[in-house]
């Protein structure tokens, strides 16, 4: 599976750890930042990980920032994002199963290495439930709220 991963200054050093990981789980692995631990700004590479996304150049992203809320939110504003911060396994994978999560939000000051490790795994096996009608009901429940709002939505972009 094709994966963009970002990170700010406060999530680098995990976010070097989770890429590394990803990749030894054979998935290709886009690093879209931040390249270092000098101070940098969050939406940066929240935008960048949804714009991969929204391109098609991967199926899904991982963003950590130091608590994980930034890059939740700011990931959130891009049509056809859902982003989650999950600090557990059920949520990280209940979240794709469930809800369609494309991109697994981590807070590097609130996790360690081997949770996070334990949280991409749950997230990378899990896939859309879509043949549970009352799923992709739902689903589509929020996609006409995104194009309610975001007028520049694709409605079945993804």
């Amino acid at each position: 599976m094709k994966i963009a991963i970002g990170a700010d200054h406060a999530g680098f050093p995990l976010k070097e750890e989770v890429r590394a990981y990803v990749e030894r789980l054979g998935h290709e692995v886009t690093d879209l930042g931040a390249y270092n631990a000098e101070p940098s700004d969050y939406p940066d590479f929240a935008e960048a990980v949804g714009r991969a996304l929204m391109a098609g150049r991967a199926e899904r992203g991982i963003l950590i920032c130091g608590s994980g809320v930034g890059v939740n939110v700011a990931a959130n504003k891009m049509p056809g994002i859902r982003a989650c911060m999950c600090h557990d396994t059920y949520s990280a994978h209940q979240g794709v199963e469930h809800d369609d999560m494309n991109v697994l939000v981590m807070g590097a000051r609130i996790i360690g290495s081997a949770l996070a490790f334990d949280l991409v795994a749950a997230y990378l096996n899990a896939r859309f439930q879509k043949q549970e009608e009352r799923f992709v009901r739902r689903l589509n429940k929020v996609k006409a709220i995104e194009a309610r709002y975001m007028p520049e939505a694709q409605s079945d972009s993804h």
